[in-house]
């Protein structure tokens, strides 16, 4: 059964277009507004992906610096190129001295291939070769 209203001429209630109009900007700011964070959260997935998997390669090329003898480690300044994760990554590693004689400082800094941003660094110490 419909209800009557005696303030509408034909007598039936229901929405004005106002309150429609309004109802859909509001319907339509907020979707906008989960597209728009749904963006982002992809956006940062993509650079967390890419920070782990540098990460990955700075500590690889860290493991292979305390594996290293010391002849492979006598050049202060070391790099190269490596896939990982269907990437391409450059890496440089510097060797260079502390205060303490019998120790030295490796620095190890990874970049996309097509970058110059560092991406991942590692830093350990060893005995001085």
């Amino acid at each position: 059964m419909r209800r009557v209203d005696a303030r509408w001429p034909g007598g039936v209630a229901g929405f004005s277009l106002i309150e429609l109009l309004v109802a859909v900007s509001v319907f339509s700011l907020t979707v906008l507004a989960l597209l728009n964070l749904a963006g982002e959260n992809t956006r940062s997935a993509v650079v967390i992906e890419q920070q782990v998997l540098a990460g990955v390669v700075a500590d690889n090329r860290a493991v292979e610096a305390m594996l290293a003898t010391p002849a492979q480690l006598a050049s202060a300044v070391d790099g190269g190129e490596v896939t990982l994760g269907d990437r391409a990554w450059r890496w440089t590693r510097r060797v260079a001295a502390t205060e303490v004689d019998a120790m030295v400082r490796i620095d190890v800094a990874v970049m996309p291939a097509d970058e110059d941003r560092v991406a991942a660094e590692a830093t350990l110490y060893r005995e001085a070769p």
